[in-house]
């Protein structure tokens, strides 16, 4: 039994899978799966809640949120970058609020500093 298994399990239950589930479901024993749940915490890969199922405690764990990656291929048409390929709107690009918010959240990093 792998980390990997036991996270593809965990992803297929976006609403949180109860560890108590995890390890009859992946036929393993409680204790190798806690083990299995604490280098998935430690990877930043889960998340963990603590909850009570039928008066016993356990916890509910989430498939971790990855940062979002900045990808430009959609903005590349025949190798020419183009950032409003795709876009529904007819405006102007010198005065497109859309591209504009697009714009400064490249150039602000998510802790507002500047990411150039």
């Amino acid at each position: 039994m792998s980390a990997e298994e036991a996270l593809e399990y965990i992803k297929l239950h976006p609403e949180g899978a109860l560890q108590s589930d995890l390890w009859k479901a992946l036929k393993i024993d409680s204790r190798k799966c806690s083990r299995i749940v604490a280098k998935l915490l430690k990877d930043n890969l889960i998340t963990r809640e603590i909850e009570s199922a039928d008066g016993i405690r356990t916890y509910r764990l989430y498939c971790a949120s990855k940062p979002q990656s900045r990808r430009f291929d959609p903005l590349l048409a025949l190798d020419i970058f183009e950032p409003c390929a795709g876009c529904i709107d007819e405006c102007v690009p010198e005065h497109c609020s859309k591209l504009s918010e697009w714009i400064f959240s490249i150039v602000m990093g998510p802790d507002g500093e500047t990411a150039l």
